[in-house]
Parts: structure tokens; C-alpha cells; sequence
């Protein structure tokens, strides 16, 4: 394993979730709701930030690595599985959202390392419509976590909005690497 600023930054997403986490079951009367949504809300966004922010410099600094590749989806993967199994506990996502997505993550992983030990990993590389995906995932999240008012928007509606599209993206970006990866698994 390479120790590099992008690592390290993979590791910190990984000792953030359970902080994450931490911050909801504070005693009751340690915070008001608003400020352990925020809190919340802020780690998670700086996980998020940092998950961008990794990739990027690893490419800039030529610090890509098969650790690296391999840390940071698990990494992502964690993270927003412990936000969604948080925010079904909150009452904020519904279970069969938060299954949708999180089995389709593990299925797509699985995929992807099956494909790679093959060497066909290329033909399931990211596609714009996982990073869509993902970017509406991320953005509906962060709005469920904090799920107080934000500039007159009402943060609940606007993330349960994001998280339903971000279902649908789940569904078809799935569809569309087990497409991709068919004439692979149908002659295996």
C-alpha cells in the first residue's frame, strides 16, 4: 500500500463514517436536532469533498495506485451506505430506497471484479450515467441529512425529490453496465 495524499484522504472518508454515525446517537440533550443535523450534514459533505478531491490528485500527481483503486470505491460504497441505513433509522428514506441502492452498489462492485478478473474490467468503467447517478445520490443525501429549511427550501422535499431520481439512475445505471458487460458473462 502507497502512502500519498490521495490515500490518505481515501482513509480519513473511511474514519469519518463512524464519526458520522456517532454525531446522531449524542445523548438526547447534548445538541439540539438542528445542530447534530447539521453536523451530520457537514461531515458527510466533507467525505463527499474529499472523495472528488482524492481522484483528482491522484491523476494530477500521477499517485494512482491498484490500492488506491481499490480503497476508494469501498470507501464511497461505505459511506453512503451508512448514510442511508442512518437516514432509514431517521425515518427520512424509505427501506426499499435505501436497498435499491445499496444492492445495486454491491452488485455493480461484484460486477466490476468479475469483469476485471477476466480483463474485461474496461468495459464496465464508470460511465457519465453512474456519475450522474451519483452526483444526484450525493446531492439528495446531503439535503436528507440536514432535512431542516435551507433558504426557504424545504430540505426534506427537495432531498426526497433528488433520492427518487437518484433511484432511477441507480436502476438504469445498473441496466446499462450489466448491458455493457453481457457479451462478456454470456460467452463465460
Amino acid at each position: 500500500m502507497q502512502w500519498n495524499i490521495p490515500n490518505l484522504l481515501t482513509w480519513l472518508r473511511i474514519v469519518l463514517i463512524p464519526v458520522f454515525v456517532g454525531i446522531f446517537f449524542l445523548p438526547a440533550d447534548t445538541l439540539p436536532s438542528n445542530l447534530i443535523n447539521l453536523g451530520a450534514t457537514l461531515v458527510f459533505a466533507l467525505a463527499a469533498i474529499t472523495d472528488w478531491f482524492d481522484g483528482w490528485l491522484a491523476r494530477k500527481w500521477n499517485q494512482t495506485s491498484a490500492f488506491g483503486a481499490f480503497l476508494d470505491p469501498v470507501a464511497d460504497k461505505l459511506m453512503v451506505a451508512a448514510a442511508l441505513i442512518v437516514l432509514v433509522e431517521l425515518g427520512r428514506v424509505g427501506t426499499v430506497v435505501a436497498l435499491i441502492i445499496i444492492g445495486r452498489e454491491i452488485a455493480i462492485s461484484a460486477l466490476r471484479e468479475w469483469m476485471a478478473a477476466m480483463g474485461e474490467g474496461k468495459s464496465v468503467a464508470v460511465a457519465l450515467i453512474g456519475k450522474l447517478k451519483t452526483g444526484f445520490q450525493m446531492a439528495a443525501i446531503l439535503f436528507l441529512l440536514y432535512a431542516d429549511p435551507l433558504f426557504g427550501l424545504d430540505s426534506m422535499l427537495v432531498g426526497t425529490v433528488l433520492v427518487w431520481i437518484a433511484v432511477i439512475l441507480t436502476l438504469v445505471s445498473m441496466a446499462y453496465y450489466l448491458r455493457a458487460a453481457w457479451p462478456q458473462m454470456r460467452d463465460k
